[in-house]
């Protein structure tokens, strides 16, 4: 099976109190695909526990995905603009 990084975070986000938000940051970033291509997005998400810290390995590129794994809608998810 592959690494899914979406499903680590869900995992962690799991164990996670309540309270946790999405921020978006309007920074440009790049990742690296399985088939070693190199994709560019103009913006990230990071997520922030209640207490304003950003959660280790809870930073992503694409909030379908993220949306998808944690099984919510963009509209039920705490989003905050950077």
């Amino acid at each position: 099976m592959a690494f899914n990084h979406y499903a680590k975070i869900k995992r962690i986000l799991d164990h996670e109190p309540p309270g946790w938000y999405v921020m978006r940051i309007n920074e440009s970033t790049s990742a690296k695909t399985f088939k070693g291509e190199t994709r560019h997005f103009d913006h990230y998400y990071r997520v922030y526990s209640a207490d304003g810290k950003p959660i280790k390995f809870c930073k992503f590129q694409q909030l379908d995905r993220f949306t998808s794994v944690m099984n919510v809608s963009v509209e039920d998810l705490p989003i905050i603009a950077d």
